[in-house]
């Protein structure tokens, strides 16, 4: 077996050590209003939430969403809305109006003479980043949000307007902060299996974004039987990535890849260290062909095993990272293909520990086909052992009108996901490298 290979097959990137493949169940009886992504709804479709967590008081706690079309949406720790933001045309030329797609939060950056934190957003229909200050007032805020992106920002993967619109954009996105003073964006492209980090820095009274650096990832994956599997996708496009998150304390970049698996990468880019593919899912190495008719890839032999592991059914989506003591923790990972949550040690060679899924109560559907999702080891008004945001498509039950397109966020209490699997709480702020 060569390197290569031994190296993708190796026994602790399989999932073969979690301890059961059946998930554990937690509930939830909190989740946001509901978004219909059509003209009366304003085009809004849920993806991905961040929290923002106050210094000094979690009940002005913040959880910000991005709306696809529909902009932004920000919500207290009772799921109730205090803003609504549109996706408006960038500050640019050639503006298009926008489409936000991931969102997460950098502190302390340095904005005309103070320190901020900052939503940070990454715009499909303009190939760039957005950004908005939070008001340090929180829940109290009258407009918790301000955006202060910078005008003429360079496209971050495209070289003119032309090629932005071929939609091959901005698509996943997590904040990396290695050092006081200095913020990257980790970025993803949609439709390619490119990889971008580029400095945010202040420009012209706003915040822009400079030294933009891409990587490729893999497309196709050599197999122990000698073949070579290259993921089916519409043609033209290859394997892409969209959930992110990067660990503060490391410097290690975890990236979803939808159909291939989760990957761990140290960061900077281009600093000569390898991806691991930590773990795949379940149908890894099964060769499929695109069917032009259905528009759906179709395996060549349907009793084909792959190589997957147990825990990821493709999509691979959402990625955040629960921090504990030292460099104790977890990764979670979204699971879209069974609803489920899958998580990983954050130490090591982030060993698999298990999966669970979120039942709903108290009028509250369960959450189905998650996408984005964030988590933090800190207390959050009423959830005092920490919370975790997850994506929800499709929000389902009776108030919920089925011939539209309807999505939402649930709020978990980490204590609950803890006592479910037997994993760790500690809300201690100095656990999170993002707080001093």
């Amino acid at each position: 077996m060569s390197t290569v290979v031994a190296a993708l097959f190796a026994p602790h990137h399989a999932g073969a050590h979690a301890t059961t493949t059946q998930p554990a169940v937690v509930t939830t009886d909190n989740e946001t209003p509901i978004l219909y992504d059509d003209e009366a709804g304003g085009n809004a479709s849920g993806d991905d939430p961040a929290i923002w967590v106050h210094p000094a008081d979690s009940r002005k706690s913040l959880v910000i969403v991005t709306a696809k079309e529909g902009g932004l949406r920000v919500y207290d720790a009772g799921s109730r809305e205090l803003q609504s933001l549109p996706a408006t045309e960038a500050p640019r030329a050639d503006a298009a109006a926008g489409r936000y797609n991931n969102v997460d939060i950098a502190y302390g950056i340095s904005l005309s003479g103070r320190r901020v934190d900052v939503a940070v957003v990454s715009d499909r229909y303009n190939d760039q980043l957005r950004f908005f200050v939070i008001d340090p007032a929180g829940t109290a805020a009258r407009t918790p949000l301000t955006e202060v992106t910078a005008p003429d920002q360079s496209f971050l993967f495209n070289p003119d307007r032309e090629a932005v619109d071929e939609e091959r954009t901005a698509y996943g996105l997590a904040i990396w902060q290695p050092r006081p003073g200095e913020t990257y964006a980790v970025v993803t492209q949609e439709g390619t299996t490119t990889v971008a980090t580029a400095r945010i820095v202040e420009s012209g009274g706003g915040l822009g974004y400079t030294g933009v650096q891409r990587l490729s990832m893999p497309s196709s994956f050599p197999l122990p039987d000698g073949t070579t599997w290259v993921p089916c996708e519409e043609p033209g496009v290859l394997p892409q990535l969209e959930g992110v998150a990067v660990d503060q304390a490391s410097g290690v970049l975890y990236a979803a890849q939808e159909d291939v698996g989760l990957w761990r990468l140290q960061l900077p880019l281009g600093s000569g260290s390898r991806p691991t593919l930590v773990d795949r899912v379940k149908d890894f190495g099964i060769h499929d062909v695109y069917d032009d008719e259905t528009e759906e890839c179709q395996p060549v032999d349907p009793k084909a095993k792959g190589y997957g592991g147990n825990l990821l059914t493709a999509d691979a989506e959402g990625v955040d990272i629960y921090y504990g003591p030292r460099s104790t923790g977890y990764v979670l990972v979204s699971s879209q293909g069974d609803d489920r949550f899958a998580v990983y040690e954050r130490q090591g060679r982030n060993r698999p520990l298990g999966s669970f899924l979120v039942k709903g109560v108290g009028g509250v559907d369960d959450i189905n086909g998650s996408d984005g999702l964030a988590v933090t080891n800190r207390p959050v008004d009423g959830y005092r052992q920490g919370l975790l945001v997850t994506h929800d498509e499709p929000e389902t039950g009776p108030d919920v009108d089925a011939d539209r397109d309807a999505t939402n966020f649930s709020y978990v209490s980490w204590g609950a996901v803890a006592r479910a699997m037997g994993l760790t709480v500690d809300t201690r702020a100095g656990n999170d490298p993002r707080f001093p």
